[in-house]
């Protein structure tokens, strides 16, 4: 007789079940009729490439994404799905609160894709398993939901090639999230400090005060660097010029454009489109079209 026995510490909390919590889980497939719109969340998302192929959009960049591709789009990050329409993206997608990833310093902190190719069958099962679990409402789906969700974490952590780990999000107050999603959506207005009060319904001060300590940053310097961050994709993928950008961004000149586009970016405007032009070797036009894809 054999006999092999395995003990495990001590019992211990489990930093995922503690931090996550799923807010729900949705599947997609794209169609002719369907019309992308970049938004964000307040919560992490997850999207789990079930067939299909196409690209997601990360603020102002594209990246290709095929079947069993897993994509972790952190909070408050503008993001949208493109599907190619010979071969239409169809997707799970898990809305994940309190947590979000954490990389190296090298890699991008918006998000990451991780390929689970030639190993899906486990990433498939939790997924669908927790869609019948949702669908079906027996008793304790929520907990059974709940621990699929912490596998697929140990999952994604156990396959990336990098050093990452999930934490649990800081969620800031809803008056500072309203004020950073309203300069979200009109970064190119004629915005200032008692505008964005109204929308914290808050006097300025303590507006100004409280964005400043959830996001360390000041609300008018938050404006000014979603602009410059708009720029930079007008820049790379247009051909407007200097005076055009300025006043479609809100500067008040386009001198006013150029000295704060050379304090963040570290260059001017115009060398950092011959810059990032030499670099691509993508003409305005083909830049500007991909980009509409």
């Amino acid at each position: 007789m054999s006999n092999n026995r395995y003990d495990l510490a001590a019992s211990q909390e489990s930093p995922i079940r503690n931090a996550a919590r799923l807010l729900y889980v949705s599947t997609a497939k794209y169609g002719g009729d369907w019309h992308s719109v970049p938004h964000t969340h307040a919560c992490a998302e997850l999207f789990y490439v079930v067939g299909g192929r196409g690209q997601i959009r990360i603020e102002d960049q594209l990246h290709p994404v095929s079947a069993d591709d897993l994509v972790i789009v952190n909070p408050n990050v503008e993001h949208t799905e493109v599907s190619l329409n010979a071969n239409p993206l169809e997707y799970i997608v898990l809305g994940v609160e309190g947590l979000e990833l954490s990389v190296s310093s090298e890699e991008d902190d918006r998000f990451c894709i991780v390929s689970f190719r030639g190993c899906s069958e486990d990433m498939l099962f939790c997924l669908r398993s927790m869609l019948r679990e949702i669908e079906g409402h027996q008793l304790g789906f929520e907990s059974v939901c709940q621990d699929f969700l912490e596998i697929l974490v140990v999952r994604l952590m156990r396959r990336s090639n990098f050093t990452a780990t999930l934490t649990p999000t800081h969620h800031p107050s809803k008056g500072c999230t309203a004020v950073r999603r309203y300069i979200d959506g009109h970064f190119k207005e004629n915005l200032n400090l008692d505008m964005l009060a109204q929308v914290a319904q808050v006097n300025k001060y303590h507006m100004v005060h409280a964005f400043s300590s959830e996001y360390g940053i000041s609300p008018m310097n938050y404006l000014i660097s979603r602009r410059i961050q708009e720029s930079c994709y007008l820049l790379r993928s247009t051909n407007h010029s200097m005076s055009q950008i300025a006043q479609m961004l809100g500067f008040s000149s386009p001198s006013y454009f150029s000295q704060t586009f050379r304090k963040l970016e570290g260059v001017s405007p115009m060398e950092y489109r011959r810059s990032s032009r030499s670099n691509t070797g993508t003409r305005p036009a083909e830049s500007a079209a991909a980009g509409r894809k």
